[in-house]
């Protein structure tokens, strides 16, 4: 078993692990002591995890996977930070955050749809002025009215994103179309997806906090809509007008 010091969202977090999943930029070896919170694993969380997951495939129509211990592991330490992470007004997103310029930008969709071809899109249109924050699963930090986009380990198979933190301007629900189209729609109407590409809590005593950073999400952050196919045009298109707001 290692200890590990895991710096993510501008919070310190120590981990006790089995595997070696988290060694990468968020973590450095710790004695113990130095965190806000810790968490360990226990046997019944990977249970809890291999389930949870076999359910998933079998809802989808999909032959059962196999997951390792390791995978398992770095899952449900995931789960258990996410959990605690409502009490500092910090929310898990499944979604592709790039920042431009120093400002972040979301992607976020049904898995499939194209938010990492996306995001690519715009890092080829824009060279060094894009940086990944997170290809998977950013972490969201409210801070008043401002809320920063913030690199997570959970960065996807490609393993695309930074240890760092950007304020977010904008949210685009990504939907696959023959011709390309982006429009600014209002919170109501990105509400069900925000439902669904959230972290909701387990413990049903922090759903207040959960619908109430929902609530602060919908105030912050502009919303849009973009209907595109995979060509560099729509990366084009829609930088443009999240960029300036149109």
């Amino acid at each position: 078993m290692s200890k590990l010091l895991l710096s993510v969202a501008g919070r310190a977090v120590e981990i006790e692990q089995n595997y070696g999943n988290l060694m990468d930029a968020f973590a450095r070896p710790t004695e113990g002591g130095e965190g806000d919170f810790s968490v360990s694993i226990s046997p019944r969380d990977l249970e809890y995890e291999r389930m949870k997951a076999a359910r998933e495939d079998e809802l989808e129509g999909l032959p059962v996977r196999e997951y390792s211990d390791a995978y398992l592991e770095s899952t449900a330490i995931q789960r258990k930070i996410t959990e605690k992470f409502f009490e500092y007004d910090i929310l898990l997103f499944h979604g592709s955050v790039v920042a431009v310029d120093g400002v972040a930008y979301l992607f976020t969709a049904k898995s499939g749809t194209g938010k990492s071809t996306h995001t690519r899109l715009w890092r080829e249109l824009l060279g060094d002025r894009a940086v990944m924050v997170n290809d998977d699963k950013p972490f969201l930090r409210f801070e008043g009215d401002q809320i920063i986009a913030c690199g997570s380990p959970w960065n996807g198979k490609h393993r695309l994103g930074s240890n760092i933190m950007v304020p977010l301007k904008a949210i685009c629900v990504l939907e696959r179309g023959t011709e390309n189209r982006i429009t600014r729609i209002d919170a109501r109407e990105a509400l069900p997806m925000l439902f669904q590409q959230s972290a909701r809590p387990r413990n049903p005593r922090l759903m207040p906090k959960y619908m109430e950073l929902l609530d602060r999400l919908a105030a912050c952050a502009a919303f849009y809509r973009l209907e595109c196919n995979m060509n560099p045009e729509a990366a084009k298109m829609s930088f443009q007008a999240m960029s300036e707001g149109l």
